[in-house]
């Protein structure tokens, strides 16, 4: 065990983190060991993952300190942050700099950090068809990442861009709602376009393909997809899927869906309306056929689906 080499992955009992630990985990004699680093080692996703075979070590995003000592001995790093625990840009640069310099300190040979285009770039400052949210961005959660990216400068790193993963269906709740007609409708200002997926757990996989692969991706860009579809496709599929019919997709303006009102309807109307208006720059910069070379076993939404569906199903039922 000793000769592993450790990859120290935050983010561990999340999406992406604990895709990456599993993926780990199921290549015993793939010469890589999985440390999760979580801020609480007690919890029940933590302890599932020491069962499994994982090292479980406590570390903070915001305490760089606890992050030099849970990257000590670690040959790579995955680092991603989670903008939907806090909603700010700013705290999302904060952590990504204390994961850069606490992977610097450790003398890490390896880091992928998980970024998103900036989406400032695909518009003038003074495009009126979005709103600057946070004083500055018009998609925090891709903008603040990106912006993060300099601080990775120097270190033998890998950008990893990824797309919308289908599981947000059931985790966000964003798959489509039954009404009382018995009639399944959902609703995003998407157009026709096609919105570039990929199931969570194939981010875990394609990752470790970077990792397995070394060098030849160390200061490089990987953009990731499974599938690229348009919604009413999606429908289609959900539709032979789960068994269910009809699913309805609602393609409304983007002032309309950013007026809805709930936790992040702005942030989320101005993502999908970047993925409607600029889709041929968002489809372009992922490659399906770079995603399946590194992981092999990559899904596309049919296979995702026939995996998730009881979760899927589920998430299609209204709230009682």
């Amino acid at each position: 065990m000793s000769d592993k080499k450790i990859i120290a992955v935050t983010g561990a009992t999340g999406t992406q983190g604990g895709g990456l630990v599993r993926a780990i985990l199921a290549d015993p004699s793939g010469g890589f060991a999985a440390r999760a680093i979580t801020r609480d080692t007690t919890k029940d996703k933590a302890q599932a993952l020491a069962s499994q075979g994982a090292e479980v070590v406590a570390g903070d995003l915001d305490d760089v300190e606890s992050l030099k000592k849970a990257f000590a001995g670690a040959h790579g790093v995955y680092a991603v942050t989670n903008f939907w625990e806090h909603f700010s840009g700013a705290k999302e640069i904060q952590q990504a700099k204390n994961i850069a310099e606490a992977a610097k300190a450790a003398g890490v040979q390896h880091i992928i950090w998980s970024t998103l285009e900036d989406t400032r770039k695909l518009m003038a400052p003074d495009d009126k068809r979005m709103p600057m949210l946070q004083e500055k961005y018009r998609v925090p959660h891709f903008d603040a990442k990106a912006e993060a990216d300099v601080h990775f400068a120097g270190l033998p790193v890998t950008f990893l861009i990824v797309s919308f993963y289908w599981d947000n269906l059931y985790l966000f709740g964003l798959a489509p709602k039954k009404g009382e007609d018995g009639t399944y409708s959902w609703t995003f200002p998407m157009g026709d376009a096609k919105l570039p997926g990929i199931a969570a757990e194939d981010i875990g996989k394609t990752a470790y393909g970077i990792f397995k692969a070394g060098q030849q991706y160390i200061g490089k860009t990987v953009g990731i997809a499974g599938e690229n579809l348009t919604f009413n496709e999606m429908s289609q599929k959900l539709e032979q899927g789960l068994g269910i019919s009809p699913v309805k997709f609602n393609a409304v303006d983007a002032d309309v869906f950013r007026g809805f009102g709930f936790p992040g309807a702005d942030e989320y109307g101005n993502m999908f309306q970047v993925y409607r208006d600029f889709e041929k720059e968002v489809v372009a910069l992922r490659s399906i056929d770079e995603t399946r070379k590194l992981n092999p076993q990559l899904q596309n939404f049919d296979q995702w689906l026939a995996t998730n569906k009881s979760k899927v199903q589920a998430a299609t039922q209204p709230a009682s």
